[in-house]
């Protein structure tokens, strides 16, 4: 599968903690080539070829609820 990016809005997300906490589940997916939380917008960006059911429950995992956001 090629590389792609995907936007995710995560509501809970508010400091530097947070977005530690997502990042480093996101780096445990496979597939997964970068992944980067935006405090301010509220958001995370995923590129790779992991499985969108595979990011959400690394996010599930850290603590947070995300939903897509289709460009």
């Amino acid at each position: 599968m090629n590389a792609r990016t995907r936007v995710w809005s995560v509501p809970g997300v508010s400091c530097g903690h947070c977005k530690a906490a997502i990042e480093t589940e996101l780096g445990r997916v496979a597939g997964v080539v970068t992944a980067d939380v935006d405090v301010a917008a509220k958001t995370v960006t995923v590129v790779g070829s992991a499985d969108d059911t595979a990011v959400v429950a690394a996010i599930d995992e850290a603590g947070y609820d995300a939903v897509a956001i289709d460009a």
